[in-house]
């Protein structure tokens, strides 16, 4: 440590802690110390209360804050979020004087008798950034780097049996702090577990499991070697008849071996001077066979997730519920790898992911991705010596603490880092240490046994797949499909990619969980998740921190749901003609012995025959056939689904649980058969009270058929008596995340970036012509943007219906169209009465969906209300649409009579809300959205894809919404 700068400010790491050693809980005294502390906030480090970490200081009048917490989250400060920029002036490894200073104290009593007092050591398993740690007024150390434990040795100051007074002093800004730049909040505190623990003489300080396992011969190797200090230390696994001293290395002639698909653990111990530490042992081995990834001889594909730590209420400081919820979700949704972001995550999660399955790529805390604005990222620590140390430290308390873990799959140096020294040093230290696992880094290939990239479009990564780039490698996105709002689309389109080619070892969708902070509106109390600028931040990022697969609270989005359709392991075909369906496994090591399936017959009228399927049990990687039941006509389009479903609960799900589903149409069914009904000039007969006789009209008023139009407009203005408003052509939608340019860089989709920009969401309409031709009413309009040329031409063709209405709607760009600039949507909206809030419909369903985000939905007669449409996303934004609709019925609630029913020609796009598309596109945050007196309808012909711009590539070719000449046909029925 440089003597010149204060300790905060020094890169290297301080003198005091410990060396780190793997994270275990042996049966030797442990003693938590978490609980509410005493704690005040200084401004700066100058205003720090004096000698405040003696036994005699006062501390009653300070509050009291949980620990571990983050002091934002309880009102000391506030969260900031950024992306990329530093939310301090760049200036290694300066940070400014205004330096929020947290002060911490705690008396406990550890209790008698305390085993060797003195081999008593601290552990603090997380503090950010920098921190000091005094024992009854004497200092123990210091240590950085935020998420990773330190370890500090107390015995000679450990009273056991009477009052200890713990002081921790943290600086939220610290030299630590310029390589943790990873794109999440800036939260401070002691945030993870603080503990007490004895290390008797002669016990296990730390161990390193060896297991291997060679597939050819289901062999598995097994030596637990233990720190030169520890005396007779012996391993014992009952199951498997070891029973051998620590060091000596066991060959077993068959084991069963660890993956995610089978986590198969051994139990076992170690045992050395009376005490005993629990093993758990997966045998697996972890190779990459010329440019293919393997697990146990086997290639296997990462269908995976970027996990940063989060809750919505204690930020990174999670409970064991916390990281148990995180993984019953992601064993639910067929995720089988997670990458840490940014950081080594609590130990506790790493031994649930030993437990039900999941493999990791463990990341370093290292990220310096502010330097990238920089020119040529000058004055990056990662390749400035004097941080060398610094870098290197933090690689070895991940790699020690984390090594016996076999769901560790992957070391990470690190993430946006940019290039340099430091990176190689880490590199070349973990591979010299640790040489059973690859290493990977996705900013310098050269760091990395992996070739990795984040985002790349998806025939970039096709030409990687047939040998492109660093051929010799195996290929990782360990970043893709940007999960900000509504989408990611194209995930289908990324995974037969990665089915395609050998090479291609999956990827890791980012992210996991939206990480926005619930707090309050101070203007009415409302609560809401918060993100970038919330909080009264100088600098922020606004929304990009809302890109999550789940809510903040955890709640699936659809785009989990259509990951989950993408990922399922097995493939069902359905060939209705022969009256089979073959079932192909996707899985690498399980069978198929754990689930039964089951089939449903569905037609407009809902499930119409269902029953079991006599599937044989499949082998990891086969497929079979069989037959499916004969299925009796029904007049009616009708579908057959196949279902797999867990036979039996798991512990991370319970039975019936879906696993996969195919689906295909078994009949179409008669073509709508509509007599055409005589152009009346009165509308259908209604109660008295609404009865609007054809020579009662209001002056500019039309009678035709079923409906009451305006002789001016050419609008719809009631339908069997009821008042609506439209159908008229619409072409905007609320802008999605990966529509629009969030945060402060310039992204979003290229083409939509337009929409705003030419006009498409201040369309005005212009009626030429409305006239009355026989059995047809004819609108001639145009509808285009202010200050523009370019617009589209369009004729509405009125007919009737018995009991309705239909429309065929006609439209062609007209004029100058900007060249490349798709339409959002094309259809008609209308409104309708407000108490039509019970939707049911035959189509795509239950959940939303869009032209390249539509795996998860199958077609089926389903049932909301319009707030159930609604999908919440964290930023209002396009949502709820039902695809392939072929009828669509709104009616009251409260089952009194009334409503609409649309019919597509054939399909349609449907929509209900209870605010306009101009109320979701104005709002910021879910609670602004107020509801209206009228359900806005949109019934569309077509929507453009939804891709992931946000971060990543635009919508592809083939979802796009081209402009071009375009036919729409929808009927409109009154319920009576």
């Amino acid at each position: 440590m440089s003597p010149a700068l204060p300790r905060h400010l020094d890169p290297a790491p301080p003198p005091g802690p410990l060396p780190a050693r793997a994270a275990f809980a042996g049966s030797s005294p442990r003693l938590s110390l978490n609980g509410d502390w005493r704690f005040r906030l200084a401004p700066d480090p100058a205003h720090v209360p004096d000698a405040f970490w003696s036994e005699t200081f006062d501390d009653t009048a300070w509050d009291l804050l949980p620990v571990p917490s983050h002091w934002q989250l309880h009102g000391y400060g506030a969260p900031v979020y950024t992306n990329i920029r530093y939310p301090f002036p760049v200036d290694p490894p300066y940070v400014p004087q205004e330096n929020p200073t947290g002060c911490y104290r705690y008396g406990f009593r550890p209790p008698e008798p305390w085993p060797d007092p003195d081999r008593s050591v601290l552990r603090f398993e997380g503090v950010d950034s920098f921190f000091t740690v005094w024992l009854n007024g004497t200092e123990v150390g210091s240590a950085g780097g935020s998420r990773l434990p330190s370890e500090f040795a107390v015995g000679h100051l450990l009273r056991p049996g009477t009052e200890n007074v713990l002081a921790v002093q943290v600086h939220q800004w610290s030299a630590g702090s310029y390589l943790e730049d990873q794109d999440t909040w800036w939260l401070s505190g002691v945030f993870r577990d603080v503990s007490l623990h004895t290390r008797p003489a002669g016990a296990v300080t730390d161990y390193r499991v060896h297991a291997g396992y060679t597939p050819a011969t289901g062999e598995g190797v097994l030596c637990v070697d233990v720190d030169a200090d520890t005396v007779d230390a012996r391993v014992r696994v009952p199951e498997l008849g070891v029973d051998v001293p620590a060091g000596e290395r066991v060959t077993l002639p068959r084991v069963e071996p660890w993956s995610a698909e089978l986590p198969r653990l051994y139990e076992g111990s170690l045992t050395a001077a009376g005490t005993v530490v629990p093993l758990r042992i997966g045998f697996r081995t972890v190779r990459i066979d010329g440019h293919v990834f393997s697990v146990n001889g086997r290639p296997v594909k990462l269908h995976g997730v970027n996990r940063h730590e989060f809750h919505p209420d204690r930020g990174r400081a999670l409970t064991a519920r916390d990281m148990l919820d995180d993984v019953f979700l992601m064993k639910r949704h067929h995720i089988n790898a997670v990458r840490t972001s940014h950081y080594p995550p609590h130990p506790y999660f790493l031994d649930l992911c030993d437990e039900y399955g999941l493999y990791v790529i463990d990341e370093c805390d290292l990220e310096t991705h502010g330097f990238i604005l920089e020119a040529g990222w000058r004055g990056n620590p990662s390749d400035d010596p004097a941080w060398e140390a610094a870098c290197l430290d933090r690689a070895r308390r991940m790699v020690e603490r984390d090594k016996n873990h076999p769901s560790v799959v992957i070391w990470s140096l690190g993430n946006e880092a940019g290039k340099g020294r430091n990176l190689h040093a880490m590199r070349a230290w973990i591979s010299g240490r640790d040489a059973s696992r690859p290493v990977h880094y996705s900013g310098d290939a050269e760091c990395s046994d992996i070739y990795s990239q984040t985002y790349r479009e998806h025939a970039g990564v096709e030409h990687i797949g047939t040998g492109g780039e660093h051929p010799e490698k195996p290929y990782l996105m360990c970043e893709y499909a940007h999960a900000m709002g509504n989408g990611p689309g194209g995930l289908a389109d990324y995974q037969r990619l990665f089915e395609a080619h050998e090479r291609l070892m999956g990827g890791l969708v980012w992210e996991w969980n939206d990480q926005s902070l619930r707090t309050r509106d101070p203007r009415d109390g409302q609560e809401f998740f918060g993100y970038g600028g919330d909080f009264g931040e100088e600098i922020h990022d606004g929304n990009y921190i809302a890109d999550g697969l789940l809510l903040p609270d955890r709640t699936p989005t659809p785009g989990l749901l259509e990951l989950k359709a993408v990922f399922q392991p097995l493939r069902l075909t359905i060939v209705p003609r022969s009256g089979t369906v073959t079932v192909r496994s996707v899985l690498r090591f399980a069978d198929t012995s754990g689930l039964r399936f089951l089939y449903d017959v569905v037609t407009d009228e809902g499930v119409v025959a269902s029953g079991p399927l006599d599937v044989p049990v499949i082998p990891a990687g086969g497929e079979a056939a069989c037959a499916l039941p004969g299925i009796a006509p029904t007049g009616r389009e009708t579908w057959i689904t196949v279902r797999a479903v867990l036979a039996a609960a798991t512990r991370w799900a319970p039975a019936g649980h879906e696993v996969a589903f195919g689906q295909a149409r078994v009949a179409e069914g008669a073509p709508p058969q509509e007599p055409e009904a005589a152009a009346v000039r009165h509308p259908r007969r209604t109660p008295a009270a609404e009865r609007l006789p054809t020579d009662r009209l209001p002056a500019g008023q039309l009678a035709f058929g079923e409906g009451i139009f305006d002789v001016h407009t050419g609008r719809l203005r009631s339908l069997g008596g009821t008042e609506l408003a439209g159908p008229v052509l619409d072409i905007w939608r609320a802008m999605t995340d990966n529509d629009r340019e969030p945060g402060a860089e310039p992204r979003g989709s290229e083409a939509a970036r337009t929409w705003r920009q030419r006009g498409l969401d201040r369309m005005r309409h212009r009626i030429d012509r409305v006239y009355a031709d026989g059995a047809v009413l004819t609108v001639h309009s145009r509808l285009a943007p202010a200050s523009e040329q370019f617009g589209l031409a369009a004729t509405y063709h009125w007919s009737t219906v018995p009991g309705g209405l239909r429309l065929r709607l006609a439209a062609a760009p007209d004029g100058p169209w900007p060249e490349e600039m798709p339409l959002p949507r094309f259809g008609v909206r209308l409104a309708l009465p407000a108490a039509w809030s019970l939707v049911r419909w035959f189509g795509l369903g239950p959940g939303e969906s869009y032209p390249d985000s539509r795996a998860a939905v199958r077609v089926g007669r389903w049932e909301h209300t319009v707030d159930a449409l609604q999908f919440p996303y964290t930023f209002p934004q396009e949502n709820g649409h039902r695809s392939e609709v072929r009828w669509a019925e709104l009616t009251p609630s409260d089952g009194s009579a009334g409503g609409i029913r649309f019919e597509g020609r054939p399909h349609l796009g449907f929509t209900a809300r209870h605010w306009t598309t101009q109320d979701l596109d104005a709002a910021r945050h879910p609670h602004e959205l107020v509801a209206r007196d009228r359900v806005h309808v949109h019934l569309d012909l077509a929507q453009h894809g939804l891709g992931s711009a946000s971060c990543g590539p635009d919508t592809l070719p083939a979802h796009r919404l081209t402009a071009a000449p375009m036919d729409f046909t929808v009927v409109l029925r009154a319920i009576p």
